[in-house]
């Protein structure tokens, strides 16, 4: 059964997508399937480093196809290196792909599955789409410069790509509803969730947490947000939270991660003097058991506009690090249906400040009402997100999908 998965950031990138990546195609090599992975020469961070073109990582045979390399800060640039991947991935799929292998796109660049789709046509591919995110419904929702003129088109020729291919893999139900209403058959759309892995990140307590100590937080009661700083996501709340909550000395705001609003929280921060406040970066792999412990609540936001369109993946590492969550976006959304229903945190709707405070307070005061949420957050991962019952459903679905080619 050869396989091949199309994404533009693989081993060693630290992306969501990659991650997933990595742990789904080590799984499959690891259980006879013959992998290999389409991808680009790049870091996700950092657009000046350059990755070898080929290499292996445990049978897995790696290509890495030319792009140009402006980076995510500039529109016009990040476009140029989504039209030359595709380019560059199209070509070599056309020369080296025979008939009945199986390809699977992910969605990085935004509408790899028509590159997909176009191959599984020519060459007698079989082909199933592996969807993070829908575009171009994503771009109008953000209300990106010219998105409006080219949502209608671009929507009609993803469609069509969808429709070619054997599965429509997505991660949320919300998600799937919005498949079905663009007229995807509910026989080609299947779910499951993104994951984490439950043996490397699991629940470390506030008193034996090294990273905890190392960054001087002991005794703290901290609220954190891990991950993407991206358009995508609100802060304003949070960040109004942390200035109303200003005199409070035990309570700390801690933002791990990077990406596009970094700067202007940075300045909101600095020009409200919210000592408060700390700003990291991405922490390695090997160190999320750590960092996703240290927070004693975590944040997660999504622009209620986006809800359907967008599944944030950091929900599942949280749940494995046993810790609460404060949702910030649509009450009927993905993530705080779960909440709600496993009675792990709390959803709170954009800019409703004081109801975030007002939530947040009795946690500080009570670290065994902190425990009780976490604990269960943990066992909601447990009975539906680790990473070995995801992987092993992607493992029957690619049998069926191949089977079915």
């Amino acid at each position: 059964m050869k396989i091949v998965f199309i994404n533009r950031f693989f081993f060693p990138d630290h992306s969501a997508t990659s991650q997933l990546l990595t742990d789904l195609t080590l799984h499959l090599a690891q259980n006879g399937f013959d992998v290999k992975v389409l991808t680009s020469r790049l870091i996700s961070d950092n657009s000046h480093k350059m990755q070898p073109r080929t290499d292996t990582l445990h049978g897995i045979e790696i290509i890495r196809v030319w792009s140009t390399r402006f980076g995510r800060k500039r529109l016009a640039g990040r476009t140029l290196d989504y039209l030359t991947f595709y380019l560059s991935a199209l070509w070599h799929l056309l020369a080296g792909t025979e008939k009945g292998v199986l390809i699977i796109a992910k969605t990085d660049p935004p509408l790899i599955s028509v590159v997909g789709a176009i191959v599984s046509r020519i060459r007698g591919a079989v082909l199933v789409n592996w969807i993070q995110d829908l575009f171009p419904e994503v771009a109008s929702a953000l209300a990106i410069d010219g998105a409006q003129w080219f949502d209608r088109p671009l929507r009609a020729v993803r469609n069509r790509s969808l429709l070619t291919a054997k599965r429509n893999v997505v991660i949320g139900e919300g998600m799937a509803r919005k498949l079905a209403g663009e007229g995807i058959p509910p026989a080609q759309i299947r779910v499951i969730h993104n994951w984490a892995d439950g043996s490397a990140i699991h629940p470390i307590e506030p008193e034996t947490n090294t990273l905890r100590m190392q960054w001087k937080l002991e005794g703290k009661f901290v609220i954190g947000y891990s991950g993407n700083f991206g358009r995508a996501h609100e802060f304003g709340t949070i960040l109004m939270a942390a200035d109303l909550l200003r005199n409070e000395k035990d309570i700390v705001f801690l933002f791990i991660g990077d990406g596009a609003q970094l700067s202007s929280m940075k300045r909101t921060v600095e020009e409200k003097a919210l000592a408060n406040v700390i700003f990291k970066p991405y922490q390695p792999r090997d160190l999320l058991a750590l960092s996703l412990s240290v927070p004693d609540i975590h944040v997660i936001s999504l622009l209620p506009a986006l809800e359907g369109f967008i599944v944030p993946s950091k929900f599942y590492g949280i749940a494995a690090a046993g810790r609460p969550i404060l949702y910030i976006g649509d009450r009927e959304g993905e993530v705080p249906l779960l909440i709600q229903n496993a009675q792990c945190g709390f959803t709170v709707a954009p800019y409703d400040v004081q109801r975030a405070v007002d939530l947040i307070s009795p946690l500080t005061k009570d670290p065994s009402l902190c425990r009780v949420l976490g604990n269960r957050a943990r066992t909601l991962f447990e009975q539906r997100f680790e990473k070995s019952y995801a992987v092993g459903h992607w493992q029957q679905e690619i049998t069926s999908a191949m089977q079915c080619g």
